[in-house]
């Protein structure tokens, strides 16, 4: 894609907007919670920033996957939850408290790991290119675009929370419309390499959104963690932020690497609907087996 308003001016006002809704539902409150349920949210947090990312690593291993279509694995595994985890969580009866912790942290944590994820895997997978890396003026970009928004989000929400209520559905909405455009967008302009990869490109991000939903539950389930956290975390690990990470392939001040914006596209549109099996299946819960009487003496 070359240099143009959607890739300098849009792409970046659609960045800052979906972090600005971010920053809008996160409250101090939010990471104090982290305290009151520890295993929980260290369980989530280790499968979503070391587990998962070293579970895509193999599997584009052992698929050898192009490196187009590696950087956007590897980017998308490094975003944060997406904005409908916490709605698919509700309608799967989990502990929504537990998604917005989760969103809260990770958020910030990736405000550091993506940077970093960036540098290596544009090093390993595209080579001593222009492309490596963070140049200052991406650097200026992710904190004018990621770092600054949150921050102003969550200042509205604690000095001004009646504003901030307000605004939070324009943004949420804006930030749905951004999706869907940018998914589009990423889709249309890589139209031509989508029809000779989609038959390799939607098994592997079907394979991988299907991981993340069950690792998500099972992993806090096999170290004791409650049912409705365990699927808060599914959730929470299952859905990305497809839009971000687009986004940041998109952008010419961040990658550049248009191309690798197919896969997270993908992968949303596919998490949306593998999200959804998981959220019905999760929602039966098991009938408890029936209580007998005992026999009456006569």
């Amino acid at each position: 894609m070359h240099s143009s308003v959607l890739t300098t001016v849009l792409l970046p006002i659609a960045l800052a907007v979906i972090m600005l809704g971010l920053g809008l539902s996160l409250t101090l409150p939010d990471f104090v919670r982290v305290i009151s349920a520890p295993r929980a949210v260290g369980t989530a947090l280790a499968c979503q920033l070391v587990l998962m990312p070293a579970l895509c690593l193999a599997l584009l291993a052992l698929t050898r996957a192009d490196p187009d279509t590696a950087v956007g694995m590897l980017l998308l595994a490094a975003s944060p939850g997406g904005t409908l985890a916490a709605l698919y969580s509700h309608l799967a009866r989990g502990d929504i408290a537990l998604n917005i912790t989760l969103t809260a942290v990770n958020s910030l944590i990736s405000v550091v790991t993506l940077p970093l994820v960036m540098w290596g895997v544009t090093r390993h997978y595209v080579g001593h290119a222009h492309t490596i890396g963070l140049q200052p003026q991406g650097v200026v970009t992710l904190i004018a675009t990621v770092v600054l928004p949150v921050g102003l989000g969550m200042a509205l929400r604690r000095l001004h929370p009646g504003l901030a209520r307000t605004l939070s559905q324009a943004v949420r909405i804006v930030a749905l419309i951004v999706l869907a455009v940018v998914i589009v967008g990423a889709i249309l302009q890589n139209a031509g390499r989508l029809g000779q990869s989609l038959g390799f490109v939607l098994p592997l991000t079907a394979a991988f959104s299907v991981l993340n939903l069950v690792i998500g539950y099972w992993v806090p389930r096999l170290t004791r963690v409650e049912r409705p956290q365990a699927v808060a975390s599914s959730m929470e690990i299952g859905i990305h932020n497809g839009a971000l990470a687009v986004t940041i392939a998109l952008s010419p001040a961040l990658l550049n690497m248009p191309a690798a914006a197919v896969t997270p596209a993908i992968y949303s549109l596919v998490a949306f609907i593998t999200a959804a099996v998981a959220a019905s299946l999760l929602a039966r819960r098991p009938r408890p087996l029936p209580v007998m009487e005992p026999a009456s003496s006569t």
